[in-house]
């Protein structure tokens, strides 16, 4: 999964979870963002372009993912889990626009993001250099992108382990709940591939792509869910295991995720899983 990651392109959905902007600080960033309706998604933003190309900001250049290390910038304090659920999107283009995205696989995802003050592109607080991410080694294969799909069924979970004691950090979320999901999501991806600006927090992320000759493959992080208390107030730290599971909700309890969480025994077929440590940069 390493070596393909790394030709595709990345991406992250800001405010697809009601909520969460607000918890991380962020909601003022896109006052002045227009979108579709109130419960849209705020924009699409990059976190890895596959390409060293002039007009591509170097930074996004850099692979962000480590499926076992969170490597924390020493000058930082404020570091994030944003536990969310990926999806890979295989891209069908028309000449540089994209003309359809089709749903490959997915699986879990730490969108990690520092929270910097002042910082005019959501990608700043993304890519600060490898282990800036995660994304599982182990995906689920899609057998439809809706409602009658295996990922329906699906649910989030994430967990900060901190000397020994395991703390949920995100609520536990089903994938469905998502403000878009499915083909409303994936219709939204493509328009805003094609149409977004380089306007406040937003970049042209459009041309990024052109200018990375039109990857096949996109990854896509759909959306962090809303922290809980103790994940809204509490930042990550040296030694700190930062854990997102995705889960069939059918077989599954939360409980049973937990239990499974503290033995270090994820390890299903059914299962999509991140367990990263906490290392300084």
């Amino acid at each position: 999964m390493n070596t393909e990651l790394k030709k595709m392109a990345a991406f992250g959905v800001a405010g697809n979870f009601t909520g969460h902007l607000e918890q991380a600080g962020e909601a003022a960033d896109f006052v002045n963002v227009k979108v579709a309706e109130e419960s849209a998604p705020k924009a699409v933003f990059p976190t890895y372009i596959p390409s060293r190309t002039e007009g591509i900001p170097e930074f996004l250049t850099v692979f962000p993912f480590d499926a076992h290390r969170i490597l924390y910038p020493v000058d930082q304090n404020r570091l994030q889990i944003e536990p969310e659920c990926a999806v890979v999107f295989d891209v069908l283009w028309n000449g540089d626009r994209v003309e359809k995205l089709i749903p490959v696989e997915f699986g879990a995802s730490n969108d990690c993001s520092i929270r910097r003050e002042g910082a005019k592109k959501i990608s700043i607080k993304k890519n600060w250099g490898a282990g800036s991410k995660g994304f599982s080694e182990h995906t689920i294969k899609l057998d439809s992108f809706d409602s009658d799909g295996i990922i329906n069924d699906y649910r989030i979970a994430s967990f900060l382990v901190r000397d020994s004691k395991t703390y949920p950090y995100g609520e536990d979320s089903a994938i469905k709940d998502y403000s878009y999901i499915y083909s409303r999501l994936s219709d939204w991806i493509t328009d805003r591939l094609n149409n977004q600006l380089d306007e406040g927090p937003a970049e042209q992320i459009g041309r990024y792509l052109v200018l990375a000759g039109r990857p096949e493959r996109i990854l896509v992080s759909i959306g962090a869910t809303r922290y809980t208390e103790f994940g809204e107030k509490n930042f990550l730290t040296y030694g700190d295991r930062s854990v997102v599971v995705l889960y069939p909700g059918s077989v599954y309890s939360s409980e049973d995720i937990i239990k499974m969480t503290e033995a270090g025994d994820l390890e299903r077929d059914d299962i999509s899983f991140l367990d990263q440590i906490v290392e300084k940069l």
